[in-house]
């Protein structure tokens, strides 16, 4: 395919996906080919979700709407669901991002930092809870297997 050097220069969009999406950015066509267009998961607009992923939040938003429900009012175990939906929603859409995002541009750059941040949120905050209920040595290991399950990412995102 080959990009008119004038178009991609001036920000206007050169393939007929970035002509239907507004979120997709000229940096972002060399991702999205226009012979795989046709063929996410049958949507011909890129900005469509695909189905499994509608229901996926569906089950997510209703399990945690039971955990609510479950939780007879305790502040600190609604607190707990609200920030984990939260955050997972946030990730999901940071990582609907970053694969968007062309390879070389600072914006997946900041979109790798940002899944890493919420990624390490949920493993402290699920560590937390699983520590808060086992014996002091078992949350011992939990600890350690979180700040290694960080580390572990860190390195693989950042160093690797």
């Amino acid at each position: 395919m080959a990009v008119a050097p004038q178009a991609a220069s001036t920000g206007k969009p050169t393939t007929a996906a970035a002509a239907t999406d507004p979120l997709l950015f000229v940096d972002e066509e060399a991702n999205y080919p226009e012979d795989l267009q046709e063929a996410d998961n049958g949507c011909d607009d890129r900005s469509c979700c695909p189905w499994h992923t509608i229901v996926g939040f569906l089950i997510l938003t209703f399990n945690s709407a039971m955990a609510i429900v479950g939780s007879r009012g305790e502040v600190t175990a609604v607190a707990f669901v609200v920030f984990s939906y939260a955050v997972l929603v946030a990730l999901f859409v940071c990582l609907r991002m970053y694969e968007r995002a062309s390879a070389d541009s600072s914006r997946r750059r900041w979109l790798k930092i940002a899944v890493w941040i919420l990624t390490t949120l949920l493993t402290f905050a699920f560590s937390y809870k699983v520590g808060a209920v086992m014996p002091a040595p078992v949350a011992v290991v939990v600890w350690l297997m979180a700040f290694a399950t960080v580390a572990g990412g860190f390195f693989a995102f950042f160093v690797y």
